[in-house]
């Protein structure tokens, strides 16, 4: 799975700042935090039929993001949306963007890791593209890396920030194994997510969800919880380990840049019959109708 290139985004317009500038010429100082150390706070957010999924849920993580940080400023969340509509309204997209929401410490006076150089910001970036769901509707494949993911006590996985060397380096070992994704372990050796995505498996008709402890929790896996809720699906959340992944009946991912989508193979261990199975089609029907019928209106 690699993601291509859409002609539509070629003349994109990006938000840096609060300036609107062609993509080609949006800058970000090569002061700012975000470039100094990955100081930075981040959201994916998908808009649908002028609508962003879950918006306020976002924008909540963001801001919790940045108090833990401590960003002695943070932009209101009507500030934030009124940037986010400025933009689309300036690409003229409504429907199938998904749109990459940045918010970094702002810009030093000098280089270093200091905090207190940052004498002006924060900076916040919108950077919305034309994006279909990435991943292959029919399935994806994993491995397991052996990049593990953070603990609690050394980078807390609920700091929703711009450092995602772990991720990188875990899909590079997909690349290399010729998977798509790579599940990442915690430090104990049950499985956290993937490098990108939250995973569920399903055994003997119940859904199970890993801990947040060494993940973001996501808002896509909560929506997907609570649709299973309505639907009346047993599902635990709690430690997994590989083996009740590789025996699991069903295995599908949830992420707010590719949706719902099945795993069809674990370390090349078939999951299942190697077809998305019947609840992950439930579960990716009734995800469908919730982002259809529900939404901040932005356009």
């Amino acid at each position: 799975m690699q993601q291509n290139f859409d002609e539509r985004n070629r003349d994109l317009m990006v938000s840096v700042g609060g300036r609107l500038t062609h993509r080609d010429e949006a800058a970000v100082s090569p002061f700012d935090s975000v470039v100094q150390g990955g100081d930075a706070v981040w959201e994916g957010l998908r808009l649908y039929n002028g609508k962003i999924f879950r918006l306020t849920e976002h924008l909540a993580r963001l801001r919790r993001s940045a108090r833990a940080l401590a960003f002695t400023q943070i932009p209101s969340d009507d500030d934030i949306t009124a940037e986010i509509r400025r933009t689309l309204a300036a690409n003229q997209m409504t429907d199938n963007v998904h749109i990459r929401l940045t918010l970094t410490r702002g810009v030093k006076i000098t280089s270093g890791m200091d905090p207190r150089l940052n004498q002006s910001g924060p900076t916040l970036i919108v950077l919305p593209e034309h994006k279909q769901p990435v991943y292959d509707a029919g399935g994806i494949t994993l491995i397991t890396a052996s990049v593990r993911r953070s603990s609690p006590d050394s980078l807390d996985p609920k700091i929703h920030h711009n450092n995602l060397l772990a991720s990188i380096l875990a899909k590079i070992e997909a690349n290399v194994a010729g998977a798509d994704d790579a599940v990442m372990l915690d430090h104990r050796g049950f499985i956290a997510e993937t490098n990108a995505t939250h995973i569920f498996l399903v055994t003997a008709g119940r859904l199970g969800t890993p801990t947040a402890d060494a993940c973001p929790e996501g808002i896509t896996r909560q929506a997907v919880l609570d649709l299973a809720d309505q639907a009346g699906l047993d599902a635990t959340v709690g430690d997994f380990s590989l083996t009740q992944l590789y025996s699991a009946d069903e295995v599908f991912v949830t992420g707010t840049m590719g949706g719902l989508v099945a795993v069809l193979a674990v370390d090349g261990r078939t999951v299942g019959s190697g077809q998305p199975g019947p609840v992950t089609a439930k579960l990716t029907a009734l995800f469908a109708e919730l982002t259809a019928s529900s939404g901040t209106q932005v356009c």
